[in-house]
């Protein structure tokens, strides 16, 4: 299995899905787009995976790859591959199939639960209850056709499927102790006091976190990666 990941900025990398697909036997390779590489063709992977960064999908004008790339994600449902998106990745699924993204009405940062609210379709390989990282200030409508999987008390749309290749996630279950700590090392001033917002530190004091949501990351992946 080929899997192909999109990168935004040097500090949100694929963290453990790398160690996931090392340990699965599948190729995985990346487009750093901060670097101006250039994006992939279809073809060339069976998995694509859309990481996060701290830009707003809508600033086209600034990134000049989010129009190609939202193109490159509506050629890879077109042509029936699998993909996933993550943080930034959700919102770019979301937006590049014509929903809405905008302000959320909370920043949500740090490790906080997230309920389930369907059991269809992939919504089956999520617990009940799980605590992931978040670190998002945006969120998004629904595609058309798409079912909501999981929700927070700020963000309604925490998780969506459409049909069962495609998947988006607001929150970052890929994360390990490593890319925590270059996460808050380079975006860690963006942490304002109250609300959904915990302290750096607290935020940081994660191993048992990320072990804790790693194995549903590894059910979605194995899902994805089983389709024919």
């Amino acid at each position: 299995m080929n899997i192909h990941y999109l990168q935004h900025v040097a500090f949100e990398g694929p963290s453990a899905i790398a160690q996931w697909a090392l340990a699965r036997g599948h190729r995985i390779t990346g487009t750093h787009l901060y670097r101006g590489e250039a994006l992939p063709q279809v073809a060339e992977f069976d998995l694509l995976v859309i990481m996060g960064g701290p830009m707003s999908v809508l600033e086209e004008s600034e990134y000049a790859w989010l129009r190609a790339e939202k193109q490159l994600v509506r050629d890879v449902i077109a042509a029936q591959r699998s993909v996933l998106g993550i943080c930034l990745g959700a919102q770019m699924i979301a937006n590049a199939l014509g929903a809405r993204v905008y302000p959320g009405p909370e920043k949500e940062i740090g490790w906080f639960p997230v309920r389930r609210v369907s059991t269809a379709g992939m919504g089956a390989l999520l617990p009940e209850v799980f605590t992931p990282l978040h670190w998002h200030g945006e969120t998004f409508d629904l595609p058309a056709q798409a079912v909501r999987l999981a929700e927070t008390d700020p963000v309604p749309n925490q998780a969506f499927a459409l049909g069962n290749r495609l998947l988006g996630l607001q929150f970052h279950l890929e994360a390990t102790p490593e890319s925590v700590r270059e996460l808050v090392a380079a975006d860690g001033a963006s942490i304002r006091p109250g609300g959904y917002q915990q302290p750096a530190e607290v935020i940081l004091e994660c191993e048992k976190s990320c072990q804790a949501v790693h194995p549903v990351l590894h059910r979605l992946l194995d899902y994805l990666c089983a389709r024919p």
